[in-house]
């Protein structure tokens, strides 16, 4: 390429590093060097020329299931957003679950010198720092350390989403609360589930703040709607009525929603219903169900901030993320006649 422009290798190099200004290259030569170079179509080595400044400007996310998710997708493109914002790149890599596979795409991502990791979960858990991420600058997205202050991490504030929705209730009347999903103490959770236990932990302490505790609690091992159709129907064989029920997640609320209709009751005149994660379908059901939404595109952009300031937090390196309340037609005071008639869940 200089010796098609007919200038020196080291003029060539300075114009096409942007010194050519500084080191006093006549303006002539920096044209022809660029039109050259144009011409025989030449790229810079971008990560060359990054790393002699100390950086790569990638990141390497890596995730277990939410690439291939639409529940949790918006993790991703807050990542993204956020990075590409601050002139990084980012590098996507799915696990599936696989530790093996986990550590074989972070040896390949250190191997291209990314600055560093989000190693994101799609359900909120507790997990290790993976061995060959020790002294690289990492954040853990949706996920707890099993050591505290091994790793910065951002996760959703569940606790406070269990206030919340005990507080939603009480303000419309409610004093009997029934929990699908969970038992009515605080250990009664399905094993590993972090939203679960610090759902329940939110909840059962603003029921105690208001003098009460849960009408019953349903512990339910999976959270899929067929779990929350049996809960309810099993609730609803009692005689309950004008009472309103927390489910510990939405799919297990599309099942209460069933099992309502099959007891020919309506929501919310016969039951109010409030919820946990604001999945796709919850605006559709018919009244549309009240829920806390997990931030999902918030969680993926702080998790880049968190990476690109490396201070760790000295007193809390675990962020929580407040829950959004989708306020839909789920909730009413007790005996309330209904908006809509009809309970009805969805097709499938």
């Amino acid at each position: 390429m200089a010796r098609a422009a007919g200038v020196s290798r080291t003029t060539a190099s300075l114009v096409l590093s942007d010194r050519g200004d500084e080191l006093r290259i006549s303006a002539a030569s920096q044209e022809r060097v660029r039109l050259v170079a144009s011409e025989l179509g030449y790229r810079p080595n971008v990560v060359s020329s990054e790393l002699r400044r100390g950086s790569s400007r990638t990141i390497g996310f890596i995730s277990d299931t939410i690439a291939t998710s639409q529940l949790a997708g918006d993790m991703i493109k807050g990542a993204l957003g956020h990075a590409h914002r601050n002139g990084y790149m980012l590098f996507i890599g799915e696990s599936e679950g696989d530790l093996d596979e986990e550590e074989r795409i972070i040896e390949a991502m250190l191997d291209r010198q990314v600055d560093g990791f989000v190693i994101a979960s799609m359900f909120t858990r507790e997990r290790p720092l993976p061995s060959n991420l020790k002294g690289q600058s990492a954040v853990l997205l949706n996920a707890l350390p099993e050591r505290a202050r091994t790793v910065r991490a951002v996760i959703p504030d569940e606790y406070t989403a269990g206030r919340d929705a005990v507080e939603l209730l009480l303000r419309a009347g409610h004093e009997r609360v029934h929990l699908i999903g969970a038992g009515p103490e605080q250990a009664d959770v399905p094993a590993q589930t972090v939203a679960g236990r610090e759902r329940l932990a939110g909840i059962l302490d603003a029921l105690a703040d208001a003098g009460l505790a849960p009408a019953s609690g349903h512990l339910c091992q999976v959270w899929l709607p067929q779990d929350g159709w049996k809960a309810t129907a099993r609730l609803l064989a009692t005689g309950v009525r004008h009472e309103a029920l927390i489910t510990f997640n939405d799919r297990l609320a599309f099942g209460a929603y069933q099992a309502l209709q099959e007891a020919d009751m309506t929501v919310p005149s016969d039951m109010s219903i409030v919820s946990f994660d604001d999945h796709q379908l919850a605006g559709w059901l018919h009244p549309g169900l009240t829920t806390f939404a997990i931030p999902h595109h918030e969680l993926g952009q702080r998790a880049i901030e968190l990476l690109l300031d490396e201070a760790l937090p000295e007193e809390n390196p675990v962020e929580r993320l407040r829950m959004p309340a989708r306020i839909r037609g789920s909730v009413g005071p007790p005996g309330h006649p209904a908006p809509v008639s009809g309970a009805t869940a969805p097709p499938g």
